[in-house]
């Protein structure tokens, strides 16, 4: 390889957006980002959910990972549809296109070695809720950081409720689940909680990088 064909693979072209993350989770642990999808890409990725939905191929949510699952309503009582990047359609494909680019600058720029991911469809219905929680596992710490990516309609009120709330030293972070918006949180690190839905569907797509 010639040394022009070097320099050519390590071009690196900074992204104002992703910049404006890193230095979030640097200094909090988090970042919200309300631009991260396009309008248009939301009402997009909302209909696709809906369509899934009404087709009932959600499953009542679980809390624990796969080798320790148990179906508690009392802790959370969302609906959910796990996203197969390999097997999923067009619209699919443009939230793992978005995603991917994420993670690969983040692993250029922070070395966060983030080799896998998982995500998944969510429904909260109307008097649904997650209490408090931390995404990690006792026998599975491999979340590095959790992505929420809220799909609902234009106009959601605060007393629509389904805020997610954000427990940090200097103080709780309450989040409204605007269509667009963005958060990105350590998952080892922060404990959260999703707030009773009050009014409507509240719908996201939700998942986790992890390392090895």
């Amino acid at each position: 390889m010639s040394t022009t064909q070097l320099f050519e693979d390590i071009t690196f072209t900074e992204n104002e957006s992703y910049e404006r993350i890193i230095s979030d989770l640097i200094t909090k642990k988090y970042s919200i980002v309300d631009d991260f999808f396009t309008p248009e890409e939301v009402s997009t990725l909302r209909e696709s959910l809906l369509i899934k939905y009404e087709e009932d191929s959600f499953k009542k949510s679980a809390i624990g990972n796969y080798t320790n699952q148990e179906i508690d309503k009392t802790i959370r009582g969302d609906f959910i549809l796990w996203i197969d990047e390999k097997k999923e359609e067009p619209t699919e494909q443009l939230f793992f296109t978005k995603v991917n680019s994420l993670v690969s600058y983040l692993n250029k720029t922070c070395f966060l070695g983030i080799l896998t991911k998982e995500f998944h469809y969510a429904v909260y219905p109307t008097g649904t809720f997650y209490k408090r929680h931390l995404d990690t596992f006792q026998n599975d710490d491999r979340r590095k950081l959790s992505m929420v990516f809220y799909l609902n309609e234009d106009g959601w009120l605060p007393e629509f409720g389904g805020e997610l709330t954000l427990y940090l030293d200097e103080g709780d972070k309450t989040i409204l689940p605007l269509p667009g918006r963005v958060v990105i949180f350590e998952s080892q690190v922060i404990e959260h909680e999703v707030k009773r839905v009050m009014a409507n569907e509240r719908l996201s797509i939700t998942g986790w990088l992890k390392t090895r």
